[in-house]
C-alpha cells in the first residue's frame, strides 16, 4: 500500500547487485520487461512497477489521482519503501515521461537514467490544449466501447505498424497485456498524465546531471527527432538509433534492448 492505493511490482535479484527500475508505457504493465530481465538476470536486482491504472496497480476513478505530481510521488515512497536508495531507471514512452520528471525532482536517487522513445511533453499550450481535447476524445472512446475495441484501434495505429513484422506468438502476448487492462485506468490514464496534460519538461531537462542514455527506433522517426533535441539539452546525454526498430524496442528486439541497458548501466559502475 503506497499513499493509500495497491501498487504492484515484480522484483527478481540480490539486493547486493546493482538495482535497474522499469517504468512501462500507456497500455502497458511490468509484465513488458519480463523478456529484458530475463536477459539480464544474475546481474542486476530488477524492479519493474506497475504504474497508476495499468497491470495490477489499483485504477482510482478521480483523473486527478493519475497526474504527473501523484505519481512521482508514489514512486519515491514506493521506493523508499523497498529501499530503493540509489538505481538505474528506465522509462518507455509514458514511462519514459514519469522517469524523467522523476529524476528532475528526486535526482540524487538516479544514477543514470534511460529513455526509450520517450519525451519531456508539448512545448506550448495551443499544442497542449490540442492534445488534452484529443485524449479526451479517446478517453470517452475507451469508457464507451470497451478494452476490446479500443485494442483493435490501438495496436492499429501508425505507431505500431513496425510490430506487425514480429512474429505471431510475440503479437499475441503484447496484444494479451494490452487485453489485460481496465477501462477506467485508461481513459483516466489519457486525462490524467496525458503528454497534454503534464507540465513541459523541455526548460528543466538543460538542469539534469546524471548520465542520460536515449533510446528509439530508426521507423519512428518523431522520437527519433525528439530524442536528437533532448540529447543536445542535457550534458552528460547520448543517443542510439536502432535499426529496423519502432516505438517499442523492448518489445521488437528485446535481445539488443536489454544488451544495451546492460552495458550502459555497467560503464557507471567503471
Amino acid at each position: 500500500m503506497i499513499r493509500g492505493q495497491q501498487i504492484h511490482v515484480k522484483m527478481t535479484g540480490d539486493a547486493s547487485l546493482p538495482i535497474i527500475v522499469f517504468l512501462h508505457g500507456f497500455t502497458g504493465s511490468s509484465s513488458t520487461w519480463i523478456e529484458v530481465m530475463d536477459r539480464l538476470k544474475g546481474r542486476f536486482k530488477m524492479v519493474a512497477v506497475d504504474l497508476t491504472g495499468h497491470g495490477k496497480t489499483a485504477a482510482p476513478s478521480e483523473p486527478s489521482r493519475y497526474t504527473m505530481e501523484e505519481q512521482v510521488k508514489d514512486l519515491e515512497e514506493l521506493f523508499s519503501t523497498l529501499n530503493l536508495k540509489t538505481f538505474s531507471l528506465v522509462g518507455y514512452s509514458m514511462g519514459g515521461r514519469i522517469a524523467l520528471a522523476y529524476t528532475e525532482t528526486y535526482p540524487e536517487h538516479v544514477q543514470t537514467l534511460i529513455l526509450e522513445s520517450a519525451s519531456p511533453g508539448l512545448k506550448t499550450e495551443q499544442e497542449r490544449q490540442a492534445r488534452r481535447e484529443a485524449d479526451l476524445r479517446l478517453a470517452h472512446r475507451i469508457t464507451e466501447q470497451g478494452i476490446q475495441q479500443f485494442v483493435s484501434f490501438w495496436e492499429n495505429i501508425p505507431l505500431f505498424e513496425s510490430q506487425k513484422q514480429m512474429s505471431t506468438e510475440r503479437q499475441q502476448k503484447v496484444g494479451t497485456e494490452r487485453l489485460a487492462q481496465r477501462e477506467v485506468g485508461l481513459s483516466n490514464s489519457l486525462i490524467g498524465i496525458g503528454t497534454g496534460s503534464q507540465p513541459s519538461l523541455w526548460d528543466s531537462i538543460r538542469t539534469i546531471r546524471v548520465p542520460v542514455l536515449f533510446v528509439t527506433g530508426e521507423i519512428d522517426k518523431k522520437f527519433v527527432n525528439i530524442a536528437r533535441e533532448m540529447n543536445a539539452l542535457i550534458p552528460k546525454a547520448i543517443h542510439k538509433t536502432v535499426k529496423n526498430a519502432g516505438h517499442a524496442i523492448h518489445v521488437e528486439k528485446p535481445t539488443l534492448f536489454a544488451t544495451m541497458v546492460g552495458e550502459h548501466v555497467k560503464k557507471q559502475k567503471i
